[in-house]
């Protein structure tokens, strides 16, 4: 009877055991479907929206009859996008002119007689020169600062040496450091960290923006730690303790029992 209780016990767990399964596999393939398709389709999704943002611009500054759109039964995405690089590379070529560069010269006056403007236009024009210059190191450097306290540390990015009145009052070799929030790294803290202070990395800046924006979740690889194509590993160094050990040993006296009567009890031959 016992035997016959295991058995309907055996099959009667059987198909719970295979509906367990069923459902680990399907919850595995939906997290996987998941980790595939959702980076694809929110990268969609934002860049379709900047194109739309685009075309919905351009299309209040295109004549109806040089619109495209006008006389196509469907719209050509992307042609807002197409125009916005071409009046930028019309501004670029036009300002590199004598002529351009003298009317940037006269609205930049203008710009500055007004009190708010003038403040807004002046900080934004030199962050874009800055960030944009091919010479600029900015935003180029990650480094590590221990931040909040001692022991603790943060990542960080170079923005440059600190310079002006904070450089000269402070007698030390500074450089500013833009410390990022997660997962938001917009907004931050304005660090000037002594360089000596500062560790180094050899990741890019997109691989640190991924890891502040995850979280410590994307994790990018260590290119320090990669060896290079023709670089060739030596032997392995031998210590002193694996010379020990291969070494050969004297053999060992093997030492018998002294019976009782000679040299009492207790004592081995050879001591």
């Amino acid at each position: 009877m016992s035997t016959g209780g295991r058995r309907n016990g055996y099959w009667s767990s059987a198909p719970r055991r295979w509906w367990r399964s069923l459902l680990a596999r399907l919850r595995n393939y939906l997290l996987t479907g998941i980790v595939v398709t959702a980076p694809i389709s929110i990268t969609l999704y934002i860049v379709w929206q900047i194109v739309d943002f685009f075309d919905e611009w351009a299309a209040a500054f295109i004549p109806a009859r040089y619109n495209p759109n006008t006389y196509l039964p469907f719209s050509l995405p992307g042609l807002g996008f197409l125009l916005m690089l071409g009046l930028l590379v019309l501004v670029g070529r036009l300002t590199a002119s004598y002529v351009g560069h003298s009317l940037v010269r006269m609205g930049e006056r203008i710009l500055r007689q007004v009190p708010v403007v003038r403040s807004i236009y002046g900080t934004l024009k030199q962050i874009f020169e800055t960030v944009l210059s091919s010479s600029s190191r900015s935003f180029r450097e990650v480094v590590l600062v221990e931040y909040p306290r001692r022991g603790l540390w943060s990542i960080a990015f170079v923005t440059g040496p600190t310079g002006g009145e904070i450089g000269r009052r402070l007698d030390d070799e500074l450089v500013n450091v833009f410390l990022p929030t997660t997962p938001n790294p917009t907004s931050g803290y304005l660090l000037f960290v002594p360089r000596r202070d500062l560790v180094h990395l050899d990741m890019t800046v997109e691989d640190a923006m991924k890891l502040v924006i995850s979280g410590g979740i994307v994790v990018p690889e260590d290119l320090g730690a990669r060896p290079s194509a023709g670089a060739q590993q030596g032997p392995r160094p031998v210590v002193a303790e694996e010379l020990e050990e291969d070494a050969p040993r004297p053999p060992q006296p093997v030492l018998a029992p002294v019976p009782a009567g000679e040299g009492g009890p207790g004592r081995l031959r050879g001591e």
